[in-house]
């Protein structure tokens, strides 16, 4: 493909409350063994995008560690391959990225050293598949300079928390706000662009130079009526996963069976980095009900509705429904989980209940001590 790909996968997110306090939100566990920005990569690799960066920033660690070979998602090769790039202090730098900007900026070179015509730049926390052959397609055939993929939501859902886009019958971007109190449109962008290599470096400088940091704010609403921009829009599944509602809500949807198989069972796949772990347990009266069950799991007790990252123990006469337990958890007898998040290697006591509300989602962390000796 005639592109190169940058992952924006550095910021935080308040609307994650405790769940960000140590990683990345593109490095959330999604669906048992994914991580959110998989499904970026996943996307790249299979529709030939072969030059890819990753901008990572804030608690980069957990997110470094899974990027720290690009083999598994076909990126270990002579040609292109996978780059992170954290914020380095340089003589004309001693910042952190201020922006989304502003983080493209300081790795500029990057762009001015590639020769792929166009960029695709996407952001790390979405959950979806999307050929970007047809969207690149499209931005040619409709001579944009920008091009926004889109999605309409459903008439229940929030679209404050997102940019929100107006277009004209020939779905040319006429209005273009940044998380409104009040939104007049239903179509919102997934953070996906398309853009001409040059035309954005070109961009990126011009808004260097003004101290404007922000991709969205300082050029794509600032520009909306100079530059021809274009809304590209899709109807498959798209999710993001920025807050712990919408994180609770994409998880449960992976519970439905034609969700899953349109995301494990259908071409083209998503990858991930390969843990060799052993196949779930189920002993002796383990009951297991819609439910997804990773590798290394032992379960002794009662599991509903419920998504069980790797390596967790359920004890003895457990009751754990409607929640979602990431990895490395210990829960120990007697105890009973509802409506929850527990947060990855935690140690819950015997005899304890947590139980959180529908769409008050209770997360819990607990730090106890897992082996005494």
């Amino acid at each position: 493909m005639r592109a190169i790909g940058i992952v924006l996968a550095g910021g935080n997110s308040n609307r994650m409350r405790e769940l960000s306090n140590k990683r990345a939100i593109a490095a959330m566990p999604v669906a048992g063994s994914f991580r959110s920005i998989d499904f970026a990569l996943s996307n790249m690799s299979n529709f030939h995008v072969q030059k890819v960066a990753v901008l990572t920033q804030y608690n980069s660690r957990s997110l470094n560690e899974h990027l720290s070979s690009g083999k598994w998602w076909d990126f270990g090769r002579k040609q292109g391959g996978l780059f992170v790039f954290t914020p380095t202090i340089t003589i004309d730098n001693g910042f952190w990225y201020r922006g989304t900007a502003d983080a493209i900026y300081q790795n500029i070179g990057f762009l001015k050293s590639s020769h792929e015509p166009y960029v695709v730049i996407v952001s790390g926390d979405g959950v979806y598949k999307l050929d970007y052959n047809k969207v690149l397609e499209y931005h040619i055939a409709k001579k944009a300079d920008i091009t926004v993929v889109c999605k309409r939501l459903e008439p229940d859902e929030d679209s404050s928390r997102f940019g929100v886009i107006d277009v004209d019958e020939d779905n040319r971007i006429t209005g273009f706000e940044e998380k409104p109190l009040v939104a007049n449109s239903s179509m919102i962008s997934t953070g996906i662009y398309v853009i001409r290599r040059r035309q954005l470096i070109e961009l990126i400088e011009k808004s260097a130079v003004e101290e404007r940091h922000d991709f969205v704010r300082d050029i794509l609403v600032r520009y909306k009526s100079l530059k021809r921009l274009y809304a590209y829009e899709m109807d498959s599944y798209w999710s993001n996963i920025a807050s712990v509602e919408s994180y609770y809500k994409t998880n449960m949807d992976f519970l439905k069976k034609d969700i899953r198989d349109y995301f494990f069972r259908q071409y083209p796949d998503v990858y991930s980095k390969v843990d060799d772990l052993p196949p779930a347990k189920y002993n002796a009266g383990a009951v297991v009900k819609n439910s997804m069950i990773s590798s290394g799991c032992i379960i002794n007790g009662v599991v509903e509705n419920s998504l069980l990252f790797k390596k967790v123990y359920v004890g003895n006469n457990c009751t754990i429904k409607n929640s979602i337990v990431l990895n490395d958890v210990h829960i120990g007898d007697n105890t009973y989980i509802e409506n929850c998040i527990v947060e990855s290697r935690d140690t819950l006591r015997s005899n304890m209940t947590y139980v959180g509300e529908e769409g008050n989602i209770k997360i819990v962390i607990e730090k106890n001590e897992r082996y005494v000796l």
